[in-house]
Parts: C-alpha cells; sequence; structure tokens
C-alpha cells in the first residue's frame, strides 16, 4: 500500500563536519536548501565513555582517516560540544529542517536530551546499550529512531520488549540497515523493510531504511517495499579524509535521491476508469475509431 507521503529524507552528516562547526552550518544550510531534505543529523560521542581505555588508545585501524594519532584522539578530534550542537539545531529550525543526532553513551544521550529536539538516533553499535536506551524511553520524550544493523533477531526482541514496556513503541521508527561503508548491493537485504513492516508495522510509529551503499537506486527500491525514513550519509567532498565519506552522497546526488523519491511517489497510484484529463486530449488526437 502507498504511503500516505513521501519517505522523509534524513542527510546523516554524523562526523563528515570533520569537527569543524563551520563545515557542519554549511552542511546544514546546503542539505536543507540545495537538498531539499527533511531531516539533518549528526552524531554525539564522549570518547572517554564510549570507548574502552583500550580502544581509545588504540592506532586508527585506517591510519590515513585517522584525525588524531590513537583512536581516542581521533573521535576526539571530530566531535563538536553540546553547545555547537545547540547552534546547529537553531541554524536547522531557520532552514526549515529538523535537527538530530545519533547518541553513543550515557553522558551524550543526557546532552542531547536537555536540547529537546523532536527526534534522537539509537545507532546500530547502541541499539544493545539497554541502560542508554531506558534512559531515553523514561527522560526523552520525544521521537525514538532506532537502526538495527549487526544486530541479532534475539537482539532485536529484547530492544523491542524493552520499548514495549517503557511505553515507546508508538513513539519508534525502526531502520532496516546493514553496517558497512560501504555496503555491497547483494548485502542490502532490502526485504528486511517488509520483514520490520509486517512485524511491527502496527505498533511503531515507522519502518525506515538507512543505507550506506552507493548511488540512489536501492532507495527509489525502499520506499517500494514500505520505508517511511530514508536516511543516507551525506557529505560535501567524498574525497575527504575518512570512512564515511566513501559511503556519502554529495548534494547532487542527496538532491536527485529528494527529487527521485519524491516523483516516484506520486507515479505510485492506480489509473483510474476515467480517462485522464492528459489522455482526453490525446484520444481525441490518436484514437482510431474503427467499425466492427
Amino acid at each position: 500500500m502507498k504511503n500516505s507521503r513521501p519517505p522523509y529524507i534524513v542527510a546523516e552528516i554524523g562526523c563528515n563536519h570533520r569537527g569543524e562547526l563551520a563545515t557542519a552550518e554549511a552542511m546544514v544550510e546546503v542539505a536543507a536548501t540545495t537538498c531539499k531534505v527533511d531531516v539533518v543529523k549528526f552524531q554525539k560521542r564522549y570518547p572517554r565513555e564510549s570507548l574502552t581505555p583500550e580502544q581509545y588508545a588504540a592506532p586508527h585501524p585506517v591510519p590515513s582517516n585517522a584525525y588524531g594519532d590513537t583512536y581516542g584522539k581521533h573521535r576526539e578530534a571530530l566531535e563538536l560540544d553540546i553547545g555547537a550542537h545547540r547552534r546547529l539545531m537553531e541554524l536547522c529550525t531557520a532552514c526549515g529542517v529538523l535537527y538530530s543526532t545519533s547518541v553513543w553513551d550515557m553522558t551524550s544521550a543526557r546532552q542531547i536530551t536537555a536540547l529537546a529536539p523532536t527526534m534522537i538516533k539509537i545507532p546500530s553499535a547502541c541499539n544493545t546499550h539497554f541502560k542508554m536506551l531506558a534512559f531515553l524511553c523514561t527522560d526523552f520524550g520525544g521521537d525514538l529512531h532506532v537502526s538495527l544493523g549487526m544486530t541479532t533477531r534475539k537482539e532485536e526482541e529484547e530492544i523491542i520488549s524493552l520499548l514495549d514496556k517503557h511505553g515507546r513503541l508508538a513513539d519508534t521508527v525502526l531502520y532496516a540497515c546493514t553496517s558497512g561503508y560501504p555496503v555491497a548491493f547483494e548485502d542490502l537485504c532490502l526485504l528486511e523493510i517488509r520483514r520490520l513492516k509486517e512485524t511491527y508495522g502496527d505498533q511503531v510509529k515507522g519502518i525506515g531504511f538507512s543505507g550506506h551503499h552507493l548511488g540512489i537506486a536501492a532507495d527509489i527500491a525502499a520506499m517500494i517495499l514500505g520505508a517511511e525514513w530514508i536516511e543516507r550519509h551525506f557529505t560535501l567532498d567524498r574525497t575527504w579524509k575518512g570512512t564515511d565519506h566513501a559511503a556519502s552522497l554529495e548534494p547532487d546526488g542527496l538532491r536527485r535521491l529528494v527529487r527521485d523519491v519524491g516523483n516516484v511517489w506520486k507515479a505510485l497510484q492506480p489509473k483510474p476508469e476515467v480517462l485522464l484529463p492528459v489522455e482526453v486530449i490525446q484520444r481525441q488526437k490518436l484514437k482510431q475509431f474503427i467499425a466492427l
């Protein structure tokens, strides 16, 4: 069945701003005005909490992508403080888009909750951080968007059970997701969208698709399968240093995604029994009436 409106398009900037507030602000403005997305999303982490001491002190696994001489310092270099996030939320409002962010630890969850955004994302990496999830259920009044990448069915059931126990399923959007950067088409598993809709569609607020693939063809298929939210990584330059840039869309790609998803959504309707106005004109000119 066709959704009542085109999918909401989420431009995930994440940390693609390279830790630069000015770059983050420019990306918000481009995503909103050039690409015309609905939501702009960032990430918030407190690396000393979200990483073990061993992870913090280890070198970046891909040294050419590192912004610091340890993985922890790399993550610190990419972080924007809570004041910057407040500024970005204000800018999103001024640009007519929603602000959101993924939270990766309790400190970040508390800080972002205090900003009271419309929605908070729980990324695939943190969806079994049940203490954080329970805190968001009780202390955050907005919508909860939960990605299900690298998640077993048993873990998925535990997540749903926790949300249900707290009465938050009606405020939850679940995202079909394969965690990889980028993901090959054969690993996208788009039929997960249909499974999630059939399993949870009558309990949750919506079903989404978080894609880390190349191009925009799969996003059209995701919409046809019922995705009500489509999230794609966004960058100003795919050649910038960092893991996510290669799996991100540049401005023109994101603009075309928004355009194509909207146009295909318009086309997803049955043909009426009466002639369409456009065909009445062509019928008068072209239709041949041959007596039997």
